[in-house]
């Protein structure tokens, strides 16, 4: 079997190194991306100690988090490119606290990760089927300590043909993303809720990007 065989089908086209860099040049110039990024920096608790990246990419979520979780005792990323791989661990080659792992988040989550504080992920569920989103949410609830927080950034379907059109009309890509399995965002915050997750919202929007939030509780 070939590398490029061994990877889902959801997965494939990151495993192409023109993809990916294509993708690392455009990821500065998505309205208002920051904007979101910078909102959940800001609910992310101070008392973080362990963190995990689901499709950490070149690690960017990782590099603004740890600027602010001064009590960061390790953070770890998972992604399936071979070149987002490669330009993470680069960047983090002088931080004996940041590990980068190769893992296909269409696969079940690693058991020997451990647990966290808080789970992140910025722009890469949207590429697995609707049925692993809902595996892959519960994976994360049990990964995550009580009172940690989930949070997932990523790219939602409009609730209409006309603002679908607007989004694309908006942003650098133009064209759809055949890789894209975009679900409504009232869907995936009901998924939370019914798994366990509280304090459960929307917590930012623009058209088609979504920060949703849940948080683990503590049982007494």
């Amino acid at each position: 079997m070939s590398d490029f065989e061994k990877y889902s089908d959801a997965s494939k086209e990151w495993s192409q190194c023109d993809h990916a860099l294509n993708y690392l040049t455009l990821a500065d110039q998505i309205p208002y991306k920051k904007d979101g990024e910078q909102v959940l920096i800001d609910f992310i608790p101070h008392s973080a100690k362990r963190i995990l990246d689901l499709g950490t990419g070149d690690g960017r979520l990782i590099k603004l988090l740890k600027t602010k979780l001064l009590k960061l005792d390790e953070a770890i990323g998972l992604d399936i490119s071979p070149t987002m791989i490669n330009v993470a661990k680069d960047s983090f080659k002088e931080n004996p606290l940041i590990k980068i792992k190769e893992h296909d988040l269409s696969y079940p989550l690693p058991k020997n990760l451990g647990r966290f504080d808080v789970i992140v992920s910025g722009f890469a569920i949207h590429h697995l089927p609707h049925e692993r989103k809902l595996t892959l949410f519960k994976e994360v609830f049990e990964m995550i300590n009580p009172g940690g927080m989930f949070c997932n950034y990523d790219h939602v379907a409009s609730s209409t043909i006309e603002l679908h059109k607007q989004f694309l009309a908006r942003t650098v890509y133009k064209k759809e993303d055949q890789s894209n399995k975009l679900l409504d965002t009232e869907i995936q915050l009901k998924w939370l809720r019914d798994i366990g997750f509280t304090d459960v919202d929307c917590y930012w929007k623009w058209l088609e990007f979504a920060l949703m939030i849940g948080i683990k509780p503590v049982v007494e």
